[in-house]
């Protein structure tokens, strides 16, 4: 065995408690519902902060966000709404709960969005908005990233497979999540935010949620370091690992790469943003974030096995052909629709 290169083999489970068995069936559609059901309510129940009247918002208690009981109870009515709207209609049922394991990369995946709140919350205040805001707008973010990246890795890299297997597109927990869909989820749910905000547009809110995005693309690449998934092509330069859960060849890891990658997006944009006193130009960041991330994963991707079988022997690989299309957007909005003699 070749001993000259790192040797990885970490375990990506950090605790395993075993199973935990249900008192009754759950409806697995049922479940679903009951998310979507509750965050339609969240938002429902906080009607100043949606109001899109910046400094007119509602000075009573009610301002600071619904109470813990309205919460409790609105997540328990969502839970028997969706239970008994899947007890009459056909859908497939869980018995236990796991075996319930923590893994290094769900950690991280959550870390990614525990920081990002951090982050966002010092933007938001500095912009003297509304914390409640931000709070609504993560719930969009978790979803577009969660949705996005799901059906990106169905989309881009499996169709066949979920095509012919259908009952496995919503079996997340058995993996496959794409970054590139992430991002296209996040767009999304970016502009279905801000179509409620009379006083927000598009790029202003872009240019302050790219920010947490990019150091969260650490986290999660890190995640998958751990996994030993997303694996680099065989090399034999001295950085070289060998994943040893796959086989013992030294290969790139691309996703460390990727890290450190998002990690210098983060500081040049956060840089950009700190160098304007909190007021960029409008579209400036996320442009500036959407060249450098992009063009850092198109010279990346030639690091980086094949992830969709059919795109082999293409001139570009799928990751590529996603990202190509983000960078010349970056490059049209500076050019064209950043003002930069004024925040």
């Amino acid at each position: 065995m070749n001993t000259e290169y790192f040797h990885w083999s970490g375990d990506p489970v950090l605790i395993n408690f075993g199973s935990i068995p249900l008192p009754f069936p759950v409806s697995i559609y049922g479940l679903i519902a009951a998310i979507v059901l509750f965050f339609y309510g969240l938002n429902k129940l906080d009607p100043s902060a949606s109001s899109g009247k910046k400094g007119k918002r509602k000075k009573n208690k009610d301002a600071q966000g619904p109470g813990g009981l309205k919460v409790l109870g609105l997540a328990i009515g969502a839970f028997i709404l969706g239970q008994f709207v899947f007890a009459i209609l056909p859908s497939p049922t869980i018995n236990q709960l796991g075996p319930i394991t923590i893994r290094w990369y769900g950690l991280l995946f959550l870390g990614a969005f525990v920081n990002g709140y951090f982050i966002e919350k010092k933007i938001f205040q500095d912009a003297g908005r509304n914390i409640m805001e931000l709070e609504q707008l993560l719930t969009y973010i978790l979803l577009g990233t969660i949705i996005g990246a799901r059906l990106g890795h169905i989309l881009f890299y499996d169709p066949l497979f979920y095509l012919t297997h259908p009952g496995e597109i919503i079996a997340i927990w058995h993996g496959g999540l794409a970054s590139h869909g992430a991002a296209i989820g996040i767009l999304a749910a970016m502009y279905l935010y801000v179509r409620k905000k009379k006083d927000m547009n598009y790029l202003w809110i872009a240019d302050r949620v790219v920010i947490p995005v990019a150091i969260g693309g650490a986290f999660v690449r890190t995640g998958n370091f751990f996994n030993s998934e997303i694996l680099g092509r065989p090399t034999d330069l001295p950085w070289a690992v060998v994943f040893e859960k796959v086989n013992q060849v030294p290969r790139h890891p691309t996703m460390l790469y990727e890290a450190l990658l998002s990690i210098g997006v983060f500081a040049l944009i956060w840089y950009m943003y700190k160098r304007y006193d909190g007021s960029p130009p409008e579209g400036s960041i996320f442009g500036t974030f959407l060249i450098t991330l992009f063009t850092g994963r198109i010279l990346f991707e030639y690091t980086k096995m094949p992830q969709a079988d059919f795109a082999v022997g293409w001139a570009f690989s799928m990751g590529q052909w996603l990202s190509l299309p983000l960078v010349l957007f970056g490059v049209w909005l500076l050019w064209k629709k950043v003002d930069w003699g004024k925040p």
